[in-house]
Parts: C-alpha cells; structure tokens; sequence
C-alpha cells in the first residue's frame, strides 16, 4: 500500500491522505460504523472521548480479524457537533499514530441515538 498525495491538489489539511493504493491481492476488511461505546455498553462523554473509543473500537475489530494499524486504507467519518473538526483530528492521530490513510469528514444531523455523537466507519486491506 502507498499513500498520495500529489503537488497538483491541495495539501491535506492535516494527516491523512489524498488517496490510496493498493494491489488488488489480499484481503479486504470492512468495518462496519462504530461509535463511542464501550465493551460494557457504556456511552463515553463528550465528542473527544466518543471519537477515541470509536478509534478504539475500529482497532479492536481490525485486530481481531488479523490487520494492523498499518492495513487501515480508508475511514469515514460521522459527527453531529458543528466546528469540532480540530477534536476529532486529534483524536485520529492519537490512533493512528502517524499512519495515514483516506479520510472523509461530514457533519450530520444524527445517528442512531441522540448520545451518539461521532461513528467512523473504515475499510483495511492486507495484500497477499
């Protein structure tokens, strides 16, 4: 997998990627949205530490299924409080830990609960 980000599109705003290769070999997981909720149903508090658990979350289920960090190719990502981009970045890049990946970001009205104030869903791929 490589990452792109070429000189004739705009930076990236922070760190993650304009797109991302991949060799069609391998397998291919997809995540289903996760939100700030933690093994023993309880909902995090606040934006910050939902999108932490959500991160959390999204590793646990690559872990499980035999990716690493490193396999992450792509995340979308949900969040129902207005302006809260910088905190949400943060919270990516706690996670990810430098790796970088496609990320798109979109400010909804709502998700499944009222609680739920971030869900991330995310797509990994291990090349054979």
């Amino acid at each position: 997998m490589r990452t792109i980000n070429p000189d004739d599109v705009v930076k990236p705003a922070s760190a993650y990627a304009q797109g991302v290769v991949h060799r069609l070999g391998g397998e291919r997981l997809v995540i289903s949205g996760q939100i700030g909720v933690a093994p023993d149903g309880k909902v995090a508090s606040g934006l910050e530490a939902q999108a932490d658990q959500a991160w959390v979350n999204v590793l646990a289920v690559m872990a499980a299924a035999g990716f690493e960090r490193r396999h992450l190719i792509r995340a979308i990502v949900y969040v129902t409080v207005p302006g809260q981009v910088a905190v949400y970045r943060q919270a990516r890049d706690r996670a990810l830990q430098g790796h970088l990946a496609a990320m798109t970001y979109i400010e909804v009205a709502g998700l499944a609960s009222p609680e739920f104030l971030i869900e991330i869903e995310a797509e990994a791929i291990k090349e054979d």
